[in-house]
């Protein structure tokens, strides 16, 4: 793996969940959560409610509204942002978040959140974490309506932030998130490998990568 150069690095840009705090939320929330309330309202099997779901995903990886609570809400019938305070325990940091964003900070690098997440659950999971209170800005794709799998993401993010794309890092679990800021000409890019603490890393043949971050060396400034 090839490890970050901080010297030449001033702006990190962090992904949220998968990358900062535990993607294994997430995954339970849409997989079981979810499907099991659609079960109950509809009067079918779990299965049968997961199958149906996976009807309407088809198509919306990458999407804004696959990231849109408001969008899920209607569909399914369901409050879906009330949903999620019911397995807010599950809601954890990844680990050494929290030792890794302390020393960017000491090092003087600025620490932006980019998420794809909508503010609603952003919200649910600074209440739990406190995550905001150890970066710079959080941004959503949702204020600018485009996710970060589009260029005008990007576009929106650097009218705002002003960041050197060749002395900004991205750290992301999502491949097609990586790819899209490579094409838009971020120059450093490293992957999660293990996003998910419940299930196997995957590691890219594409990205550079770390399962957690203390295999990084200590940033400087």
């Amino acid at each position: 793996m090839s490890l970050p150069d901080w010297q030449k690095i001033d702006t990190v840009l962090l992904d949220m969940d998968g990358t900062l705090l535990d993607l294994h939320f997430d995954n339970h929330f849409w997989l079981v959560h979810v499907p099991a309330a659609y079960a109950r309202k509809h009067g079918l099997s779990n299965e049968a409610a997961l199958a149906e779901l996976n009807k309407s995903f088809i198509g919306l990886r990458g999407t804004l509204n696959w990231y849109c609570l408001d969008y899920w809400s209607e569909l399914t019938d369901l409050p879906i942002a009330k949903l999620k305070e019911d397995v807010a325990d599950k809601i954890r940091f990844r680990p050494h978040v929290r030792e890794f964003l302390q020393l960017l900070g000491k090092a003087g690098k600025r620490r932006v959140i980019v998420t794809n997440a909508h503010r609603d659950s952003v919200n649910l999971k600074f209440d739990r974490t406190g995550l905001d209170q150890l970066v710079d800005r959080v941004i959503s794709s949702h204020d600018y309506r485009e996710p970060k799998e589009s260029q005008a993401f990007w576009d929106h993010l650097q009218q705002q932030e002003q960041f050197d794309p060749e002395r900004t890092l991205l750290i992301d679990d999502s491949e097609a998130v990586l790819e899209s800021a490579q094409r838009w000409g971020i120059r450093h890019l490293l992957a999660i490998y293990h996003p998910d603490s419940q299930k196997a890393p995957v590691v890219s043949e594409r990205f550079p990568g770390i399962h957690h971050f203390n295999e990084l060396n200590e940033p400087d400034s």
